[in-house]
C-alpha cells in the first residue's frame, strides 16, 4: 500500500475506535477484563489508559495482512495479562498489613493492641540505673505525686514484684484500667521529671 493510502487506513481505524467517546476500544478491553474479577472502576479507568498506549503502538505496527480487529485484541490482552501480573506481583510483595496500636483486641473488654504489648522499656529500671547516691529522690517524689492512687499501688505492687494478673486481682481491676494506668504512668508527660 502506499504511504497516503495507508494514513487514509489508519485515519479509517482511528475514527472507527475512538468514535462516540472511543466506545469501540472500550469494549474490546471490557471484554478482556470481564475474564478477571475485583476490578474497581479506577481500575477499569487505568486499562482504558493503557489500551489507547497499545492502540497508538499497534496502528503503527499493524502491516493490513490480518484483521486489525484480531490483532488489537491479541496484543490489548498481552498487556493486560502482564499489567494485571505486575500489580499483583507488587501486591504480594508487600503483603503486610499496617495495624493501628487503637485496634480492639478480644471481646468486649476494649483492650487495643497498644495496651497488651509488651513494652521493654522499664521506668523503674531506668530510675535506679540513674540514681546514684540519692540525689534522684525528689525527682522520685514529684514523680508519684503525679500518679493516682491506684496507680501508686500498682507501682508498689510492682515494685514488690507481683505479676500483672495478680495486680488486677488484688486491686479489683480490669485488665483495661490496669493498661490505662500503666499508659499514664509510662507517659512522656509523668517520666520526664524523672530525667
Amino acid at each position: 500500500m502506499t504511504g497516503e493510502a495507508l494514513s487514509v487506513s489508519q485515519s479509517d481505524i482511528l475514527n472507527t475506535y475512538y468514535a462516540d467517546n472511543a466506545k469501540k476500544l472500550h469494549k474490546t478491553v471490557d471484554r478482556i477484563l470481564c475474564k478477571f474479577g475485583g476490578l474497581s472502576g479506577k481500575d477499569t479507568d487505568d486499562f482504558y489508559s493503557l489500551a489507547n498506549e497499545v492502540f497508538a503502538d499497534v496502528i503503527k505496527r499493524y502491516d493490513y495482512k490480518q484483521s486489525f480487529d484480531g490483532f488489537l485484541y491479541s496484543c490489548l490482552s498481552n498487556k493486560i495479562m502482564t499489567e494485571i501480573t505486575r500489580r499483583n506481583r507488587e501486591k504480594r510483595k508487600a503483603d503486610r498489613m499496617c495495624v493501628s496500636l487503637d485496634t480492639p483486641v478480644g471481646d468486649d473488654d476494649g483492650l487495643t493492641i497498644g495496651n497488651i504489648i509488651a513494652d521493654n522499656f522499664d521506668t523503674f529500671e531506668e530510675v535506679n540505673k540513674r540514681q546514684g547516691k540519692g540525689q534522684y529522690q525528689d525527682k522520685v517524689s514529684r514523680y508519684i505525686a503525679r500518679l493516682s492512687n491506684c496507680q501508686v499501688n500498682i507501682l508498689n505492687l510492682l515494685i514488690d514484684g507481683f505479676r500483672p494478673g495478680e495486680i488486677q486481682r488484688m486491686l479489683e481491676i480490669s485488665p483495661t484500667e490496669y493498661a490505662d494506668a500503666l499508659q499514664v504512668m509510662r507517659s512522656y508527660e509523668n517520666i520526664k521529671v524523672l530525667f
